[in-house]
C-alpha cells in the first residue's frame, strides 16, 4: 500500500463499544507528509530543516522510506489543494478531535523548524484548524503550546476563561492534561518519535496550571 493510498483508506474500525478504534499510524503520518509539504512551500520554499524535522518527528521505516520521499516530494511542488487534504483528514477523524490536533502538532513542528513561522504558513495553520473544527480560543491554545505566550496569560493555555471557579478549573486542566500524556498519544496510535511533542505540551499545562494557582492564591491572601 502506497503513502498516498494510506491517506485515502477507509476510516478506524469501530471497537466493541461502537467507538472509533486504534487510528493507524500511518493515516496521520500520510496526511502529515501531504499537509506538510504544502505548508512548507507555502513560505516559497521547502528548506532541508523542514524535510528534516519531518523525518526526526515522523519515521519512516526504510522499506517506505523512499516511497514516502517520493510522495512528500510530489505533495510539495505546489500549495494547491491543501484544504482538500485537511478536509479528508477532517472527516476521516472528525470523532477523534485529539488526533486532529496531533496533526496541528505535527504541522506547527515542521512550520518550526526553520525557527520562524512566517505569515503564510500561520494562514496556512489557522486554515487547516478551521476544517479540522477547532475554534479560534482553541487555535489560539494550540498556537501557544508551540509558540509560547507571556506568561500572564496561563488560562489560554488551558482554553478557560479567567472567571471559571477553582473546580472547574481542576476538571478543565485534568482533561488537558490526561487528553495530552504521552502514554495516550501512543495509545491513539502515534509514530512514539511524537512523545517530545506531547512531553513540551504537558510542560506548558503544568506550567499555566501552576502559576493560575498562584495567582488566584495571591488575590485571596489580599
Amino acid at each position: 500500500m502506497t503513502a498516498g493510498a494510506r491517506l485515502f483508506g477507509p476510516p478506524p474500525k469501530l471497537d466493541d463499544y461502537g467507538q472509533p478504534g486504534r487510528i493507524e499510524p500511518a493515516g496521520v503520518t500520510a496526511a502529515l507528509i501531504a499537509l506538510g509539504a504544502k505548508m512548507a512551500k507555502s513560505d516559497g520554499q521547502v528548506t532541508a530543516d523542514e524535510v528534516a524535522a519531518f523525518k526526526r518527528v515522523f519515521q519512516a521505516n526504510e522499506a517506505n522510506d523512499k516511497e514516502i520521499g517520493r510522495f512528500f516530494d510530489l505533495a510539495r511542488q505546489t500549495t494547491l489543494g491543501y484544504e482538500r487534504y485537511a478536509q479528508i483528514i477532517a472527516r476521516k477523524y472528525r470523532a477523534q478531535p485529539a488526533a486532529l490536533e496531533d496533526v496541528m502538532d505535527g504541522l506547527f513542528f515542521i512550520a518550526l523548524a526553520d525557527g520562524v513561522v512566517t505569515d503564510n504558513e500561520m494562514e496556512f495553520l489557522r486554515t487547516t484548524a478551521e476544517i479540522f473544527g477547532f475554534s479560534e480560543r482553541e487555535f489560539k491554545r494550540i498556537k501557544v503550546a508551540h509558540l509560547g505566550r507571556a506568561a500572564d496569560d496561563p488560562y489560554l493555555i488551558l482554553g478557560v476563561d479567567e472567571d471559571i471557579s477553582d473546580s472547574n478549573l481542576k476538571k478543565a486542566y485534568r482533561r488537558m492534561a490526561a487528553a495530552n500524556h504521552p502514554d495516550r498519544l501512543v495509545a491513539r496510535g502515534l509514530p512514539p518519535e511524537m512523545i517530545k511533542i506531547a512531553n513540551h505540551k504537558m510542560a506548558m499545562v503544568n506550567r499555566a496550571y501552576g502559576e493560575i494557582k498562584k495567582i488566584r492564591a495571591a488575590e485571596a491572601a489580599d
